[in-house]
């Protein structure tokens, strides 16, 4: 019998030649229009990870403090006495790309929805974003767009965003990366689940009605983007974050119940995922009439109900009798909410419309039982690695105490400085966080901007009083230059500064939520880059005791020119880390606090390396050499003594060493405490001046402490770090000072200087 669709009609719908084969085979008929497109976007790569499966597996995803794991949506850790957290992060790359305003803040819409599905009551947001050039018009709009979506959602639906990373890079001219991450407190006695039971129970949709807007997401987002993409703008949803706090407050209230059995967000693939996954998680089936379904369009088919990704909508199963009690709930809150199915026996998604049946699908075969990729790895890494590892800091100009000269201009190391602090990674982000209200709710410890990650105050359970002072904390992270040059020790190094700059607030970090962004796996050196980071994430979380809850998969992140050729992004797997905070009046942040506080570094065995680096990028255009190595013994202990000495009182201030090394490091903590600092180094001539300088390396703390704390502090640093630290300055009034053991000076600034130009970078540029 000859397929009821030609291949063009088949490839449409993202499903590759062998896989229709295999579909029919499944069904022992050729599919219908509408069950083909339930099979593309439940065999696109955004929701079965048919790439990346046999990769995630190797994720330690268990834990003392773990209570749910991958497979939900959203993990959830045990904070002690009786409080839980539910967190997650995922992606909206490709719809940012296309409608930069409403990708971002569907993305927003879809991360909270994940986190109150569980029983959770979102308590803060965070992202991490990638755009291009700012020079470029283009990368300027997205830009702008992206942040104004962002702060439309979250500051509407009233959920915080406290904090998050913004980098700018060329590799991401065409692909922006939006990745959104959302954290929650459980407000319901048991976790809510999303796999479907008990017989005949009916299956409830709520929320909002159902439209065209964001037809085929899913697929979208599993292909490239090319020239062609802005005619995909009905894939890019439109969301209403007003009806969505309307639906966090009914969700929450219809959970306390206990009415409701199982609940799974509608987001990717909407009602076809949703009927599909809660089927396939419960082992049994549900049958779903569209007839049922509150529309807000005439003359929908059934390709469309089941396609449709329109926002702010949910799919419950309720026990029988109870169905109306629910239905009064959401009436209550002005939103839909009909019985529109129930669960059955034979384990399949049933269809009906208009009396009829229109797809009649065995459950597992969309939602776990898809198709999978072993996919061979490169015996040897690929030519540009092997040419970047062989770079050396030789092939630089020589340098001195004056400066370094670059194309025959001698640049001194104090214009050096305000280069890099003038460059937008690095830069202040003010622009963007000052759009967003990170103080509602009224939790947020320390605002955006001030500390190495953010810090939310937990309202305490009633009737429990000890749990007043836990506070959590939160961080997304990844240099995406070093995961390029080196997919393995980059994806290491991404965890280690997440569990750094929860450290460096004080908080014991506790797991992680992960977002891989990866060019395509069909590419031999995509998917090296994409094995490879995969492992670095599971040696990390291993030896840090920080294990995978979820995340998000977003591949084929790469444009394609009119000739056909495709460019990738940088490989950015994007850790999200959460860790407990036992005392919140026990944390800093990072700015100098008062003058004639004393400066230390820790962990000055790991020697710094121009590899990969900032300066090297900026002052050099060059993406070479290899990144700087975690070394995890090291690590634990470092931030073991920093936690220890922000719990004791002894540190004020503390920021890790990250992009642009020591002097970047040194200038933040200036900026963010308006105050100078008086720095001498040891040096010798075994090193580099500028490696000394802004060499990047994993590992090292800068931490203030006052005079009177010096002797007990330096104490406890003998007894656990031994030599590993040296006390470097002296935090001053208003001026940052840098010189050489032989009283050599290298850098001489004005604190008002570098803020000035830190701080207008971002505005300058979008005023182009």
């Amino acid at each position: 019998m000859n397929a009821p669709f030609s291949p063009e009609e088949i490839a449409a719908e993202g499903i590759k030649p062998s896989e229709y084969e295999d579909i029919v085979q499944r069904l022992g008929r050729h599919p219908n229009k509408a069950e083909l497109g339930m099979f593309g976007v439940m065999w696109s790569e955004h929701c079965c990870y048919k790439n990346s499966r046999p990769l995630l597996k190797n994720f330690p995803t268990e834990g003392d403090r773990i209570l749910v794991g991958p497979g939900e949506n959203a993990g959830v850790v045990d904070l002690g006495k009786g409080l839980r957290l539910a967190f997650k992060i995922e992606s909206h790359n490709h719809p940012s790309a296309v409608e930069p305003f409403q990708g971002a803040a569907t993305g927003v819409g879809g991360i909270l929805r994940d986190i109150f599905t569980m029983g959770a009551r979102p308590i803060a947001g965070l992202n991490s974003l990638r755009f291009g050039d700012l020079e470029n018009a283009k990368t300027r709009r997205i830009f702008s767009g992206v942040v104004e979506g962002i702060s439309h959602y979250g500051n509407c639906v009233g959920v915080p965003t406290v904090g998050g990373e913004i980098y700018f890079n060329s590799a991401y001219n065409g692909n922006p990366l939006v990745n959104a991450m959302a954290l929650g407190l459980m407000e319901t006695e048991e976790i809510v689940k999303s796999g479907a039971s008990g017989i005949g129970n009916p299956v409830l949709y709520v929320g909002s009605t159902t439209g065209r807007d964001g037809m085929g997401g899913a697929s979208f987002a599993s292909s490239e983007l090319t020239d062609q993409s802005m005619d995909d703008r009905p894939a890019v949803q439109v969301g209403d974050p007003f009806l969505e706090k309307s639906l966090i407050e009914a969700c929450l209230e219809a959970f306390k119940t206990g009415a409701v059995v199982a609940a799974q967000d509608m987001g990717a693939a909407g009602i076809t995922c949703s009927t599909s996954e809660m089927a396939a998680n419960g082992g049994v089936g549900i049958e779903l009439d569209l007839d049922k379904i509150p529309v807000r369009e005439t003359g929908m088919v059934p390709y469309e109900y089941l396609l449709s990704e329109s926002q702010e909508r949910m799919l419950f199963v309720a026990k029988k009798g109870r169905e109306q009690e629910l239905i009064d709930i959401f009436h209550r809150w002005e939103l839909q909410a009909v019985v529109a199915g129930e669960v059955i026996k034979e384990p399949i998604v049933r269809i009906l419309f208009k009396g009829k049946t229109a797809a009649e699908i065995p459950a597992t075969a969309l939602a776990d039982n898809t198709p999978i990729y072993h996919r061979e790895l490169l015996e040897t890494p690929p030519e540009y690695a092997q040419t970047a590892w062989q770079w050396t800091e030789d092939s630089l100009p020589n340098c001195t105490v004056e400066g370094i000269r670059i194309k025959e201009e001698l640049k001194p190391w104090n214009d050096v400085l305000l280069i890099l602090l003038d460059t937008p990674s690095i830069a202040s982000k003010k622009w963007v966080y000052r759009q967003y209200d990170h103080q509602v709710q009224n939790n947020t410890v320390i605002l955006p901007g001030g500390a190495d990650a953010a810090v939310i105050r937990i309202r305490p359970i009633d009737g429990k009083p000890d749990t007043c002072k836990i506070g959590v904390a939160a961080t997304t992270d990844c240099n995406s230059r070093y995961v390029y040059l080196n997919p393995l020790e980059g994806a290491k190094a991404a965890v280690a500064e997440a569990a750094r700059n929860l450290s460096c607030v004080g908080a014991e970090p506790l797991a992680i939520t992960d977002n891989l962004n990866f060019g395509s796996p069909e590419n031999p050196i995509g998917y090296w880059q994409l094995a490879l980071a995969c492992k670095g994430i599971s040696q990390a979380c291993q030896e840090l005791n920080t294990p995978v809850t979820g995340g998000n998969v977003s591949l084929y992140n790469e444009t394609v020119d009119s000739e056909g050729k495709p460019t990738p992004i940088y490989p950015t797997p994007v850790i999200g880390m959460v860790g407990l905070i036992e005392d919140i009046t026990q944390v800093c942040g990072q700015g100098w606090q008062q003058e004639g506080d004393i400066i230390y570094l820790l962990g000055i065995d790991k020697k710094p390396s121009l590899g990969a680096s900032e300066y090297l990028a900026i002052l050099h255009s060059i993406v070479s050499g290899n990144p700087p190595k975690v070394d995890f013994a090291h690590e634990r202990f470092i931030q073991k003594v920093c936690r220890d000495g922000i719990h004791q009182g002894w540190i004020k201030s503390a920021h890790d060493c990250a992009e642009g090394g020591l002097m970047i490091a040194l200038a933040e903590c200036c900026i963010s405490g308006e105050l100078g600092a008086e720095i001498k180094l040891n040096f010798d001539d075994k090193i580099r001046l500028d490696t000394l300088l802004f060499g990047e390396v994993c590992g090292q703390i800068i931490v203030s402490v006052s005079p009177e704390n010096q002797q007990i502090w330096e104490s406890y640093l003998q007894q656990n770090l031994g030599n590993n630290w040296q006390k470097i300055g002296q935090v001053k009034s208003n001026q940052l000072s840098l010189s050489l053991s032989d009283n050599s000076s290298v850098i001489n600034l004005e604190v008002k200087a570098m803020i000035d130009v830190w701080s207008n970078a971002l505005e300058r540029r979008l005023k182009l």
